[in-house]
């Protein structure tokens, strides 16, 4: 059985398809139908709902892409959709000001767009446009252009987020507790499929032993498309957004630990903290509901080999604790991905933690090219990690997704760059290298000879970025076709 709060309401549900998404629980099964569906896979932002959950003494609030999210996840939070903001009769700021600002027309993507606002105004007192277009990027609109919602969302600056919902967030909050205190675990089950919430990781470890083959959600953001799109029906699913363990997140002298459950979100200050270039990539790594639930983990073990964060963590040379049953093991990232969606994982097992090395003294950058700035899959993603000594290369690990059947290192390449200067002159051994180290395919992004050219190019860049000459002036972005 799962427990929620559906605006005010506690909800209970055992007997429930596991595979259903809140997207339909709502429309079908409340027939609460102010949420759309758009696309079914988390793009057009059509079915954005606000879930939150207790933060010390107030609430954080959090959007997510119901169309793509199992209605099991949501065990010990609150469900919010466009029908609850209304207070009184009245309209909630938000709605408000997007009728005084002319801020919808056909009114299909406005409910999307109104709880992607009430998310952003119960966070931040005053957003600046900035904060406005990030939380917005995931909420696409056909009939009025951008400029009267982005001046809805300016208007409601200085409210402190006042609403409603303010005096009640401290009982709220007591309730989400008590649910999670009296029942951390949840479950649900319809005939021989079954939905599980593990509370701790030896649960988790437990479950995965006594359900072999056993599919494993965090964020689901790609999981779920094989339901919406190919109309698959897994038999089990652990979500792992629940346990304890894994959505810690500590800092030792010498490495960031990030559990396997930690989303983008949180996971986000720390990258800007210690590697801001790492950080700024999470910024086009799907939408920001994408990123509330998206796991770094969860994009590892996919093993996808246009995944965004492995380049970078190729780079860095993260190490990753594995568990499987009782039996732990911590490898290195260059050992993990064996072939084409094929890794080291244990059988039965999960990604208890990511462990990724704090080396202020390295140089990081990292790159992505994609076709559009926002919300793209990568056409090249690259990351280099270098050491640099009055000039002179003399550590490198340079780690690219897109150019192979698996993110992976340029080895020839990094040999090449040590001992020679970071230079236009010194990198061009290493340019040549690429082409030893992969021989990348044509398809729907991108054309092989395009992708080695790109790889090329971007070390390059990586220079003249370095070179003082070109510092206070920042490259000019080309997007190409």
């Amino acid at each position: 059985m799962i427990r929620f709060l559906f605006n005010e309401q506690e909800f209970t549900l055992d007997e429930c398809s596991p595979e259903l998404t809140i997207l339909e629980y709502l429309r079908t099964v409340l027939v609460r139908r102010g949420t759309k569906e758009g696309c079914a896979s988390g793009d057009c932002g059509a079915c954005t709902v606000v879930v939150a959950e207790p933060d010390g003494e107030r609430l954080r609030y959090s959007t997510l892409n119901s169309c793509i999210t199992f209605v099991g996840t949501l065990h010990g939070k609150l469900l919010l959709t466009v029908e609850h903001l209304q207070s009184s009769g009245q309209l909630h700021p938000v709605q408000q000001a997007m009728v005084d600002l002319h801020g919808s027309q056909c009114g299909f993507c406005t409910p999307g767009f109104i709880m992607s606002m009430f998310a952003l105004y119960k966070s931040i007192d005053s957003p600046s446009r900035s904060d406005i277009e990030r939380a917005l990027a995931g909420n696409l609109c056909r009939c009025t252009g951008y400029r009267p919602i982005i001046d809805a969302a300016l208007s409601l600056a200085g409210r402190g987020g006042q609403d409603g919902f303010s005096s009640h967030e401290a009982l709220i909050g007591a309730r989400l507790r008590k649910i999670r205190e009296d029942h951390p675990s949840g479950s649900l089950q319809l005939g021989d499929h079954r939905f599980f919430v593990p509370a701790s990781s030896d649960e988790l470890a437990a479950q995965l032993q006594a359900y072999p083959g056993a599919q494993m959600v965090a964020g689901g953001t790609d999981l779920a498309l094989s339901v919406t799109q190919q109309l698959e029906q897994p038999k089990v699913l652990i979500y792992t957004g629940a346990v304890a363990e894994l959505n810690a997140i500590s800092e030792t002298e010498g490495s960031l630990l990030v559990g396997g459950a930690v989303s983008y979100t949180r996971l986000e200050p720390f990258l800007q903290k210690h590697y801001p270039e790492f950080g700024h990539l999470l910024d086009r790594l799907g939408s920001l509901q994408i990123r509330n639930q998206g796991t770094l983990a969860g994009n590892v073990a996919n093993a996808s080999p246009i995944g965004d964060t492995p380049p970078v963590l190729l780079a860095l040379g993260a190490k990753l604790h594995l568990r499987s049953g009782n039996r732990c093991q911590v490898i290195g990232i260059d050992d993990f991905f064996t072939g084409y969606r094929q890794t080291a994982l244990p059988e039965n097992g999960f990604i208890e933690q990511i462990e990724i090395p704090l080396q202020p003294e390295q140089l990081l950058k990292v790159f992505k090219v994609s076709k559009r700035l926002d919300d793209d899959i990568s056409a090249v993603c690259a990351a280099f990690s270098l050491r640099l000594e009055q000039g002179i290369v003399t550590e490198a690990r340079l780690g690219f997704g897109g150019m192979a059947a698996t993110p992976a290192r340029a080895l020839n390449a990094e040999k090449a760059l040590i001992g020679q200067p970071f230079t236009e002159r010194g990198i061009e051994a290493a340019q040549q290298a690429l082409g030893q180290d992969f021989s990348p395919i044509d398809d729907v992004r991108a054309t092989a000879e395009y992708r080695l050219l790109v790889a090329r190019n971007l070390l390059l860049r990586a220079v003249l970025e370095q070179d003082q000459r070109y510092a206070s002036q920042p490259l000019e972005v080309v997007q190409y076709a």
